[in-house]
């Protein structure tokens, strides 16, 4: 489990596609010896070691555990430069975002919130002890009060856009923004309390083969799964994308529509049937083959 692995430093826009330009350029250039990673990338030297660990917490890169770390784009990584290397399609942003909330070993408070943290409204203490309880149900190591309160700054910057939580300091060039601000899945119950509230999508704004994707990721080869278990499993899309069964169940049946799967809600199942042989990056390949079509 990692904790406080980006410095402080949320994903700010442009930050990603700019490490896998330049990670195809130079598998080497975070650790290059030949040039100045601060001046290939044009940040500071703290902010090239959080987006090298942010290219791998949503598993776009990889590099190897021992050995000259350079890195790799993933399958997912490879896929999305080529379809929408500047990263702003909806649908990439969600893809980006349920790689964050599932890497239990690389953002393990990413996960725990998204996937155990069960408090629809909740404020940083109910945060910190209540992973903390976690941790310990676990028999993991105590991590540091400060390194707790630093991934939850972290997580409420990522997902809520500073438009809401600081208006009079936002310029309208800023970049300073995370892009998965956009996805909506925060808000603020109250500033002055520093309450905060976990926000379902807005209609329509998760695409049904994106949803799917994740469903075929999750099964696992398995040709049905359990609504009850797409809903309320972690790293499942109803934990991940803070989806509640009124919201899955419509998505659910869009994806019928479009050919890829049966709901089959008699006789007390409540399954989905996959009829649809394609995998993960199939889903992917085929939402980029739709919006660009």
């Amino acid at each position: 489990m990692k904790f406080r692995a980006h410095d402080t430093f949320f994903i700010r826009k442009g930050w990603l596609s700019k490490g896998l330009k330049n990670v195809l350029r130079n598998p080497s250039v975070f650790v290059s010896k030949d040039e100045n990673p601060m001046d290939t990338l044009g940040i500071g030297a703290n902010m090239v070691k959080a987006l090298r660990y942010w290219l791998q917490a949503v598993m776009l890169t990889t590099e190897p555990g021992s050995g000259r770390r350079t890195q790799t784009l993933t399958p997912l990584g490879d896929l999305i430069h080529r379809n929408d290397p500047y990263m702003e399609e909806l649908g990439t942003l969600w893809l980006l975002h349920y790689r964050l909330a599932s890497n239990i070993e690389d953002a393990t408070a990413w996960y725990y919130f998204f996937n155990e943290f069960k408090p629809t409204e909740f404020t940083r203490d109910d945060f910190s002890i209540q992973i903390k309880g976690y941790l310990r149900l676990n028999n993991q190591e105590e991590v540091s009060e400060r390194s707790l309160d630093d991934d939850y700054t972290c997580i409420i910057n990522t997902y809520v856009p500073r438009i809401k939580s600081n208006p009079e300091k936002v310029q309208p060039e800023s970049n300073i923004d995370c892009p998965l601000g956009e996805l909506g899945l925060i808000d603020i119950v109250n500033k002055k309390a520093k309450v905060y509230k976990k926000s379902q999508p807005q209609k329509d704004a998760l695409h049904p083969l994106i949803l799917l994707a994740v469903i075929i990721d999750r099964a696992e080869g398995e040709k049905s799964v359990r609504i009850s278990t797409i809903q309320n499993d972690p790293f499942n899309a109803g934990k991940v994308f803070n989806l509640d069964i009124i919201a899955l169940t419509n998505l659910l049946y869009k994806i019928e529509l479009m050919g890829y799967v049966k709901v089959v809600r008699t006789a007390g199942l409540d399954i989905v049937r996959l009829d649809t042989d394609m995998g993960f990056l199939d889903c992917v390949e085929e939402y980029y083959r739709l919006i660009n079509r």
